[in-house]
């Protein structure tokens, strides 16, 4: 997954250190669009956090634990996906997204979760996936909705947001849901 393409100019890339300054101006234009879904956007105040962020990525893609990819069209960088902390011995993962407020609503994310997943799947040969998402985040959840995903639950008052808690709904898809949903897409 150091560099995928998704068609129509889009490409998944690993984010590196080098992008630090994108991916701060990416997240700086997008405070109000992600601030409901994301507690940690107004703790990224400079582009030192977003270069900590993608060291940590980096971290976590050299032990083979996860990774950051940064979903770039034409050049620009429009968003992010990330593999967090994958679990070898249960062989399960979680995948988290986000995607500038100007490009939604064309199937780049899809396509890009489509990405990671045979990667998990039929390339690290995982068992199981999890997506966590915010209740109200309709844009959000319509994607494991759509790809096959089974909502397992809703984790109460799961993430802070400064001076509340939010509700995350569990899905998950399994490896043998995945290849039956991929062969579908296909």
């Amino acid at each position: 997954m150091l560099g995928h393409p998704l068609g129509e100019g889009l490409w998944l890339r690993l984010l590196e250190r080098h992008h630090a300054e994108s991916l701060f101006a990416l997240t700086d234009r997008n405070r109000d669009h992600l601030r409901p879904w994301l507690p940690w956007v107004d703790r990224v105040r400079d582009v030192v956090d977003s270069l900590a962020f993608i060291e940590e990525g980096l971290m976590r893609f050299a032990r083979g634990s996860g990774y950051e990819l940064g979903i770039w069209r034409e050049g620009a960088l429009i968003g992010v996906i990330g593999v967090h902390g994958i679990d070898r011995a249960n062989a399960s993962t979680s995948i988290g997204y986000w995607l500038d407020a100007g490009h939604q609503g064309r199937g780049i994310m899809t396509r890009a979760v489509t990405a990671v997943l045979d990667d998990l799947f039929l390339d690290r040969g995982l068992h199981r996936v999890e997506i966590r998402v915010a209740p109200e985040n309709h844009r959000s959840r319509a994607i494991p909705e759509r790809l096959g995903f089974r909502m397992e639950g809703v984790l109460r008052e799961a993430e802070r947001h400064s001076d509340r808690w939010g509700d995350l709904v569990v899905y998950a898809i399994l490896d043998r849901e995945w290849k039956a949903a991929r062969r579908a897409i296909r």
